[in-house]
This record gives C-alpha cells, sequence and structure tokens, in this order.
C-alpha cells in the first residue's frame, strides 16, 4: 500500500509539472506583441560520465559545446567537474564546480561588448528514481550559486567585476527501452527530459523565469557504461535586461538537436564495467 501511494504521489507530481511547464513554454509565445522574440538554430554537442571512486562515490566529468545557425557559430561552452554520493538505492546527492562561458549570437546578444563572457558556478543537487514497469523516471533539484563576468568597456576581453546569482533548477528525465523490459547492451530506448529553471535572490533582473528546455529522442546502449543519445531539442530563455531600443523583454525561443555521448568508467576494481 505505502508502494502504491508513493508511485501515486510521484505520477502526480509529474503531472502537475508537465502541466506547468506548457504553461511556460506556451506564455512566451502568446505575448509575441509585448515581447521581443529571437529565434535560432541549436546545434549541441554533449559528454557526461560518472566515474566510480569507491563504494558510493564517483566524479562526474560534463563537457558540452553549444552551437547556433545549425552549427556554424558558437553559443556557449560548459565544463563540469562534481562528485556524486550514493546515499540510497536511487538517491544520488552530487556538488562541484563549473566553467561557463556565452559568445555573442543572435540578434539580441546577451554576451557583453561583443566579446564571449565567462562565468563560474557552484552547485549543489539531489536525484531520485522510480520506475513504473519499463519506464525510469528521475528527478533532480539542482542549486547554482552563480558568478557572471561583467567586462570593462576600456578593455572588454577583461573582467572588470563578478556579479552573484543564485538559481534553482528541477528537472525530470526519463527512459523506457524498446526491446524488452529491460535495458541491455545493443538496444535502443527512449529519452526524455524537461528542466525548469528559476532565478532568485539579488542582481536578479528581469529572467526570473530564467528559462526550460524540453528534450526527446533516441538512445543506443553499447555497452552499459557506453550510451549514444540524438533528441530534438527546444528551448525558451528570457534575457535578465529589455532592449535597449525598444524597453521591451526579449525571449529566445531556439530548437535543434542534442547529441549526447555518456560515457563512464569503474575505478573501483581495476576495470571498466
Amino acid at each position: 500500500m505505502l508502494e502504491k501511494n508513493v508511485g501515486e504521489e510521484t505520477m502526480s507530481l509529474f503531472l502537475r509539472f508537465v502541466l506547468v511547464a506548457l504553461v511556460l513554454v506556451a506564455a512566451p509565445a502568446a505575448a509575441q506583441t509585448t515581447r521581443l522574440l529571437d529565434h535560432n538554430t541549436l546545434a549541441w554537442f554533449t559528454y557526461n560520465g560518472d566515474h566510480q571512486v569507491a563504494a558510493r562515490w564517483a566524479v562526474h566529468t560534463e563537457a558540452q559545446w553549444r552551437r547556433v545557425q545549425a552549427g556554424g557559430h558558437p553559443q556557449q561552452l560548459l565544463l563540469r567537474l562534481g562528485g556524486v554520493y550514493d546515499l540510497a538505492k536511487d538517491v544520488k546527492l552530487g556538488g562541484g564546480y563549473t566553467y561557463f562561458v556565452t559568445y555573442p549570437y543572435g540578434q539580441y546578444p546577451t554576451a557583453e561588448l561583443g566579446q564571449p563572457t565567462p562565468e563560474h558556478r557552484a552547485y549543489e543537487d539531489v536525484t531520485f528514481g522510480a520506475d513504473y514497469g519499463r519506464l525510469h523516471l528521475k528527478h533532480r533539484l539542482r542549486l547554482e550559486q552563480r558568478w557572471l563576468g561583467l567586462l570593462d568597456p576600456a578593455r572588454p576581453t577583461e573582467v572588470a567585476s563578478w556579479q552573484y546569482q543564485n538559481r534553482a533548477r528541477y528537472q525530470l528525465a526519463g527512459q523506457m527501452p524498446l526491446q524488452g523490459a529491460t535495458l541491455d547492451d545493443h538496444e535502443w530506448y527512449v529519452t526524455f527530459f524537461d528542466e525548469l529553471f528559476i532565478s532568485f535572490g539579488p542582481n536578479v533582473g528581469q529572467n526570473v523565469f530564467n528559462q526550460n528546455r524540453i528534450s526527446g529522442g533516441l538512445g543506443y546502449q553499447f555497452a552499459k557504461n557506453f550510451q549514444l543519445e540524438l533528441n530534438y531539442l527546444n528551448q525558451w530563455t528570457q534575457h535578465d535586461t529589455l532592449d535597449e531600443a525598444s524597453g521591451r523583454a526579449v525571449f529566445e525561443n531556439n530548437n535543434g538537436f542534442r547529441l549526447n555521448v555518456a560515457y563512464s568508467l569503474n575505478f573501483t576494481k581495476g576495470k571498466n564495467d
């Protein structure tokens, strides 16, 4: 009975989250007459891996090379290093550091003075999952402490100061095998996620609603520690300042693909699993 109640509560949370996400995605489109919209074509190439170093500890590594204009122009670079602790079955705690760079792109670039803008982040998160037959759902709540570089107008390639901001992120992700009850080597699977970003605290401008990402597609498992995924990606993001010329809020509605490589190593027994 307890497991049934927990399952019903999780599914109810999932349905409420989907409803809220759809509202947030639809809201900017419904206000096109009062907001400026910038459309970009995305091509994101990403890698992530959790490398086991002890019975309950892993080192998380991640790299993302994000591009626009069908891959012809840089958008952002992300490098992340952290630790992961297995608290219980399907419950993990994580934290670490992220280096982030935003390049000038789009009709209303956020990168200052036409130069790449750096950012440093610390993050903490908790992840927990649950199975519903063949479907595995995973929830992740992440907090970020962000230091955004403000460039020097006299020397635009140098950072004059750092602005501090906070952000909360909630991601719901799912995975379901297509060739059996479980995902085995050399099999296909469906993968999807939706992630909502909310800015809070000091120095937050117009973008309390920071962004929302929806993605879905196919994955192929070569081995337990090696997967390749190709997803469609939709991104709504709001700029933290108004457009100087019109005084209107700026939203980006970006669409494209995300190619992800997930590869992990196991150092606990001197071999890869």
